[in-house]
């Protein structure tokens, strides 16, 4: 324990005022997240061919960079992910008047961002763009500050190790074992705050496994062909089916390091694994790279044009998400066009040529959706955000504009599949038209209910993916799609 004594014991309770300076580390500790990651995620959101400079930031050395990326980090602290359990007993040792000093590695100008906004920290030491405060340096400057034995510490990491095998306790929290274990070797340990990490299965979430299913979007070509028979097309086709699924996670993880300040606004994102701290933002930044060249490279092998189509997806995807997604009404269009993309990298992939009237009832209906997503959006954030909403280019009062858009392309798709309806291509592929009408009130009913549905505050996923939930949304598809079938059928009358 120290001579410093423990407040957690019964009997007799040492006063904390008279109990050696509490010195705390940053990232991992007081924080659930790493401010060097955080800053070149703000940087990137930010001024996106910024990021190109950092090689040479880092060249002039850790400190220096550090200093660059914080000099142009406009963040709130408020937003940021504390190891809330710590801060709370913190904010018992600063009632009780015990000195309690931040200690990071972490440029100053953040340091003392994070310090202003909690109002418990008499000191803070950080780094300062010459000097990187870590490891050994922290120590060397805490002994020197503190004197042998003079202070506690509080850190994570293999980085602060060092600090404990200096003179002085070490109250560790840790969220992983091995470092704990070394802590147990080197000093004593007070108390712990450990923090409660993603498994598994909130990994896979990350990569939006249940948004794959939009990718199924890759069949519908075969399907408006009659083609779905032909086993010989089957391979090629889901080859790009999972090509995407991996090029559509990539893009998911990249827009969540983009997204962080947005969905930590969010009354039901700020939950998500990496906005909450669970999953540190590296390991979202390593595994998207990899998982889009593996989509690329199944790409590859489905075909140039599939893979062409493949690229534009990405590509438009990425513009979505650095910029076009704050572009009011610029945002839902290019949503429908990302929704519209899959259906034509689909008919690319298996050499199926696409008619006129497929693409604009896809267009008209994926733009209705997109519409959707973004009015339910702006209905969950109306009662925290009266103005503007952050990260996007609408207003909260915006939302009937929306809704009166997205009914307006919906009932448009409506329009064009009745005037498919009596196209000669029709004649062509069905041996019943006639029977197809009956697709119309069906895609209406579906529609409408969507509608409603958002207008109730019920919308609080993605549009195709509430539909894959909604028993009524299921049984309209199975409708669809049975009608459909019936017109290809001869039937005597």
């Amino acid at each position: 324990m120290g001579a410093h004594g423990n407040l957690e014991t019964g009997g007799a309770m040492t006063p904390a005022a008279s109990l050696p300076p509490l010195v705390v580390d940053l990232d991992g500790t007081l924080l659930l997240t790493d401010m060097l990651h955080e800053s070149a995620v703000g940087l990137l959101r930010a001024a996106p061919l910024s990021v190109l400079r950092i090689p040479f930031w880092l060249g002039q050395g850790r400190a220096a960079l550090k200093a660059e990326l914080a000099r142009r980090y406009a963040f709130e602290p408020a937003l940021l992910p504390f190891n809330e359990p710590f801060v709370t007993w913190l904010r018992e040792q600063h009632a009780a008047g015990r000195h309690l000093v931040l200690c990071t590695a972490t440029d100053v100008r953040i340091a003392k961002a994070v310090a202003a906004h909690l109002g418990l920290f008499d000191e803070v030491l950080a780094s300062d763009g010459a000097s990187n405060l870590g490891g050994n340096a922290k120590a060397r400057l805490l002994v020197e500050r503190f004197g042998q034995g003079g202070f506690v510490y509080a850190g994570n990491s293999n980085a602060d190790l060092p600090v404990c095998g200096a003179p002085g306790a070490l109250p560790w929290w840790s969220t992983r074992r091995r470092p704990l274990a070394r802590a147990l070797q080197s000093c004593p340990v007070e108390r712990g705050f450990p923090q409660r990490l993603a498994g598994l299965w909130e990994h896979l979430r990350m990569l939006r496994l249940h948004h794959w299913l939009k990718n199924l979007l890759l069949f519908v070509p075969l399907a408006a062909a009659h083609k779905m028979v032909e086993a010989a097309l089957w391979p090629q086709l889901l080859l790009a089916f999972f090509a995407f699924c991996l090029c559509a996670s990539a893009v998911y993880l990249a827009n969540d390091l983009l997204d962080l300040e947005s969905d930590r606004r969010h009354p039901r994102k700020r939950t998500r694994a990496l906005a909450s701290g669970r999953v540190p933002l590296r390991r979202a930044a390593l595994l998207s790279p990899l998982l889009l060249a593996c989509g690329l490279g199944l790409g590859a092998a489905v075909g140039p044009a599939f893979l062409g189509w493949l690229g534009g997806y990405f590509l438009l995807t990425c513009a979505y998400s650095l910029a076009l997604k704050r572009v009011a009404l610029v945002d839902c269009l290019t949503l429908a066009v990302l929704y519209t993309l899959r259906i034509v990298a689909g008919g690319a992939a298996v050499d199926v040529p696409l008619s006129f009237w497929l693409l604009a009832f896809a267009l008209f209906l994926f733009l209705s959706l997109a519409f959707v997503k973004r009015y339910a959006e702006l209905l969950a954030q109306a009662p925290s955000t009266p103005g503007a909403v952050h990260g996007r280019g609408y207003h909260v009062a915006d939302a009937p504009m929306v809704a009166a858009l997205g009914v307006g392309s919906g009932y448009a798709s409506a329009l064009v599949l009745a005037l498919y309806l009596n196209s000669e291509a029709v004649v062509r592929l069905y041996r019943t038209p006639e029977c197809l009408w009956a697709t119309v009130p069906v895609l209406l009913y579906w529609l409408s209910r969507m509608w409603l549905k958002a207008r109730r505050g019920e919308m609080h996923d993605d549009p195709l993916i509430f539909a894959v939930k909604d028993k009524a949304s299921l049984v309209a598809g199975l409708l669809f799609a049975s009608v459909l079938v019936a017109g290809t059928v001869v039937w005597p009358w």
